[in-house]
């Protein structure tokens, strides 16, 4: 999500960016700024995770996690004088298969490159036209909506996964879940900014990629897939030096029903429901940093309910600290703490003897070593991993190299 987001933007900014300061790999001998003349940016990341649960959960034990990343953006308008058209193409590659939560037994999940499959994919592949002085901005393609749906900016700089898309959201319910990492899906997403406020919705494909076949790209259009349907009202004042101040309330619901958890009909099958939930989120700055540029200390708040008939979690909250430049003379540094906790529903507690929550807690920091490198050591506690009684409280410690090329 955040390489998308960076490179979206970066393709259209004024200024080209400095190639040979900020990744690994440089001007390539000039093509990259030839490129990004013509309207073609190029970026290109991976992320390498080492973890390691070191107490309680389901059994001590460590992996490797690495995730490379290509995303190419093309300006229409310095391409093909196509006024206001963007197109944004990601493609990721997980190596290796290997499971940190299969350790653990996390319901929130411990690390966010986690896949458990070693492959290739699109993850999005979109087509954008801006109109109206770009207030209206339509989109469509393979879109994953944890790109611009249910997004805090200060929330992105944690491992664990709920601090992308939301626990109680992420959650599957049969082969319902939300087009977000690794996989999006097939929709279209419109949205209005104006002073101070926008509205976005998108429609979606129900069922992205394809859940019996998670390598490769995947795209079907099956029938009994239905549709997600997901909207987002925001309020955006401006601000000045990078700081943030964001409020919004989104809603969802899938056109297809999912199965009750428990009940059933006359006929021995589980009862339908309506698959649906609401959410609300705030970020802020709190405190400015003396060199501002968005430095300083920021904080997040996210709550999310679903239909309780369905899921494991009926609701989840999360909110969080994060400090950008602390210590004098490492002003790209940021350490944060942050803790989620996920509600399990009357329903799955009384079929599963469950406890009543799961709660999660992270404390990172994140050294940026050189402009296109960083080093990210998190400390995570699991309380109740996935509500189960018979698991103890986890402890995972680990860390993350992240490059830019």
């Amino acid at each position: 999500m955040a390489v998308g987001l960076v490179t979206s933007n970066v393709a259209l900014a004024d200024d080209a960016p400095d190639w040979g300061a900020e990744t690994l790999s440089g001007d390539w001998g000039g093509t990259r700024s030839s490129l990004y003349d013509k309207g073609v940016t190029v970026e290109l990341s991976h992320k390498s995770d080492a973890l390691a649960n070191i107490a309680g959960g389901v059994a001590r034990g460590g992996v490797v996690l690495m995730n490379s990343d290509v995303a190419v953006s093309l300006d229409m308008d310095k391409l093909a004088a196509w006024e206001g058209a963007s197109v944004f193409v990601q493609y990721h590659v997980q190596h290796g298969n290997q499971s940190i939560n299969n350790y653990v037994g996390s319901f929130a999940g411990v690390d966010n490159i986690e896949t458990g499959t070693s492959t290739g994919q699109f993850y999005q592949a979109w087509l954008q036209q801006n109109s109206a002085d770009d207030s209206i901005s339509l989109l469509a393609g393979l879109y994953a909506i944890d790109s611009e749906f249910y997004v805090t900016d200060t929330s992105g700089l944690f491992l664990q996964p709920p601090y992308g898309m939301s626990a109680e959201m992420a959650q599957a319910a049969g082969n319902n879940a939300p087009p977000v990492f690794p996989a999006g899906a097939l929709g279209v997403r419109l949205k209005y900014t104006g002073s101070g406020y926008y509205a976005q919705a998108a429609v979606t494909d129900g069922v992205p990629g394809n859940p019996n076949n998670p390598h490769g790209t995947q795209v079907r259009l099956d029938k009994g897939d239905g549709t997600l349907a997901v909207a987002e009202f925001g309020y955006i004042p401006e601000v000045e030096d990078g700081r943030y101040n964001k409020m919004a309330l989104g809603l969802w619901r899938y056109t297809a029903r999912a199965n009750d958890s428990v009940d059933l009909d006359a006929l021995g099958n589980p009862v339908l429901r309506t698959n649906r939930g609401v959410y609300v989120l705030a970020e802020r700055t709190l405190m400015s940093g003396q060199n501002g540029s968005g430095q300083g200390l920021s904080g997040f708040v996210r709550f999310g309910m679903v239909n309780k008939d369905i899921h494991q979690a009926d609701w989840s909250g999360s909110l969080g600290l994060n400090y950008l430049g602390l210590f004098d003379g490492r002003d790209e540094d940021a350490v944060g703490i942050a803790v989620t906790t996920s509600h399990a529903s009357a329903k799955y507690r009384l079929a599963n003897a469950a406890e009543s929550a799961e709660t999660v807690v992270e404390l990172t920091y994140r050294a940026q070593l050189q402009p296109w490198l960083s080093l990210q050591p998190s400390l995570q506690r699991v309380f109740n991993p996935n509500m189960d009684a018979a698991l103890p409280d986890a402890w995972i410690a680990g860390v993350r190299l992240e490059v830019a090329f």
